[in-house]
C-alpha cells in the first residue's frame, strides 16, 4: 500500500476541512483605553461546532482563553489562565464575539479565533489589540512608480510607504487598470510583494511585469484601524504621489536644504530596498542551487548502492 508523506497527509486534510469551513477577522486592530470594553468578532460559515479563542502575545506562544460548545452554548475556560475571567463570549447567528469588558494593560496581543472540526483547527486571521491613550492616526501613504534602475529579468517595481500612524498595524493591497478597462486586484500570480517594517513606517515592494507597468495604472490600498488610504502611481519617472498630505502652506523663495534632504533621503531608501530584494532573490537562487546539486549527486550514487545490495538475494529468503 502506498502511503502519503505525513506532512502532505495532514496538508491535504486541512485543505478538505477548509473547504467546508471559513473564518473572518474583518477587524485588523483594536486600539482601547485602560478601563474601555473590546469585542472581537469572528464570522463563520460553517454548521455550528465547537469555537475557541487564542491569545498570542508579541513574543508569546498560543493561550487558550476559552472553549465554546455552539450546540448548547457552554463555555469552557481553562483553569490555569490567570485572565480566565476578564473574558466572556456571544454566540450570533453567523458570528461569535469575543469581548473583555475592562481593558488592561496586560490585555494587549493578538486574539484569534479557531474552529475545531474533526480534530483539525481552522484559524481566522486574526485581530491586534492596542492598549493605548493616543487617537487613531490614518497613515501617511508615498507611493514611488516603476523604477527601472531595479529590473530584473524583465521585472519592475513599486514602492508603497505607510508612516505615522496610530496604531502602527497597516495591511496592503494593490489594484491595477487599464485606460477604459475593469479594475483588477492584484494577486500573487500577478506579482510578488515584499513587505519591510521599520520604526514609524511600514514599506510594501511589489515587482510586477515591466511591460504592464507601463500599460496599467496601479494604486495602493492600505487598510488601517482608522480606514483605508489609497495612493495612485503616477507613470513616469522620479515622480512621487502622497496620500493624505499635510495642509499646505506658503511656498519659501528658496528650497528649504531640510527638505532637499528628505527627498535625497527617500531615493536612497528606494535603492536600499530595491538591493536588499535583489540580495533576497539571490540567495533563494543559491539556495535551490545547492538542493539541485545535492539532488544530482545522490541519483548517481544510488545505481552503485543498488548494485552492491542485490549480491546476495538468497540470504533473506531462506530465513523464512
Amino acid at each position: 500500500m502506498l502511503l502519503l508523506p505525513a506532512a502532505a497527509l495532514c496538508c491535504l486534510c486541512s485543505a478538505l476541512v477548509a473547504m467546508a469551513a471559513e473564518l473572518t477577522q474583518d477587524q485588523l486592530s483594536l486600539t482601547r483605553r485602560v478601563g474601555e470594553q473590546a469585542s472581537f468578532s469572528c464570522g463563520r460559515t460553517y454548521q455550528r461546532g465547537y469555537i475557541l479563542w487564542f491569545q498570542k502575545e508579541d513574543t508569546g506562544t498560543f493561550t487558550l482563553i476559552l472553549d465554546i460548545d455552539e450546540s448548547d452554548g457552554y463555555i469552557y475556560k481553562p483553569y490555569n489562565n490567570p485572565q480566565k475571567d476578564d473574558f466572556t463570549a456571544e454566540i450570533k447567528q453567523n458570528s461569535c464575539e469575543l469581548k473583555i469588558e475592562k481593558v488592561k494593560r496586560s490585555h494587549e496581543a493578538t486574539y484569534y479565533c479557531a474552529y475545531l472540526k474533526t480534530a483539525h483547527l481552522i484559524f481566522g486571521s486574526g485581530t491586534k489589540l492596542f492598549v493605548d491613550d493616543r487617537p487613531l492616526v490614518t497613515p501617511v501613504v508615498s507611493v514611488y512608480p516603476a523604477a527601472s534602475i531595479a529590473a530584473l529579468d524583465g521585472k519592475s517595481t513599486l514602492l508603497c510607504v505607510a508612516s505615522n500612524m496610530v496604531p502602527p498595524l497597516v495591511q496592503f493591497s494593490w489594484t491595477r487598470q487599464r485606460e477604459g478597462g475593469p479594475l483588477e486586484t492584484l494577486s500573487s500570480a500577478d506579482g510578488e510583494q515584499l513587505e519591510l517594517s521599520g520604526t514609524g513606517r511600514t514599506a510594501a515592494i511589489m515587482v510586477v511585469d515591466r511591460h504592464a507597468s507601463y500599460t496599467y495604472n496601479y494604486t495602493c490600498h492600505v487598510r488601517h484601524e482608522g480606514g483605508t488610504v489609497e495612493a495612485p502611481a503616477e507613470q513616469g519617472e522620479g515622480s512621487l504621489v502622497h496620500a493624505n498630505p499635510a495642509p499646505t502652506t506658503p511656498a519659501p523663495t528658496a528650497p528649504a536644504p531640510t527638505a532637499l534632504a528628505a527627498v535625497a533621503w527617500s531615493q536612497r531608501q528606494v535603492k536600499l530596498l530595491c538591493l536588499l530584494y535583489t540580495l533576497l532573490m539571490v540567495k533563494s537562487l543559491v539556495y535551490c542551487g545547492g538542493l539541485a546539486l545535492i539532488h544530482i549527486l545522490r541519483n548517481r550514487e544510488r545505481p552503485a548502492a543498488a548494485h552492491q545490495t542485490t549480491e546476495f538475494p538468497a540470504a533473506d529468503s531462506t530465513s523464512h
